[in-house]
């Protein structure tokens, strides 16, 4: 690899139900994440959505500069978006953590979504209540 390649950015797409993350990873002195222009421990201000984006790093121990813009859904899917894009990235950069990733289900787009509501019911599948007379 020359030096060139190194300082290039690798961009990979995340989702989660509504929620898209795209992400850019730099190799770097240490690890940095920076989450729609704000600092990460900002935009995800509670130590679960930390550690469930953190989590894809704990099978490298490379550096990276992360830039992320997130859009759509809530901040639990958009923490799950970032992590999904975040492996995919590592992919790229890294080919043999593939099976690491894999078996803890970080490349799997998870396609659980709110269903839509039918007409006649009160939500998605819940009737109203049903009087014989």
């Amino acid at each position: 690899m020359t030096a060139k390649t190194e300082e290039r950015y690798i961009e990979t797409v995340g989702r989660r139900k509504t929620s898209v993350a795209r992400v850019r990873i730099t190799p770097a002195a240490k690890t940095s994440v920076v989450v729609n222009e704000s600092e990460f421990e900002k935009y995800f201000p509670t130590q679960e959505l930390q550690k469930t984006v953190l989590s894809v790093f704990v099978d490298t121990e490379d550096k990276f500069a992360v830039t992320a813009k997130l859009s759509g859904g809530g901040i639990s899917s958009q923490a799950d978006a970032l992590r999904h894009g975040l492996a995919r990235a590592l992919i790229v950069h890294q080919p043999d953590l593939r099976t690491k990733l894999k078996v803890k289900g970080f490349l799997k787009r998870d396609p659980r979504a709110k269903e839509r509501r039918k007409f006649g019911l009160k939500k998605a599948r819940k009737a109203p209540q049903w009087s014989k007379r």
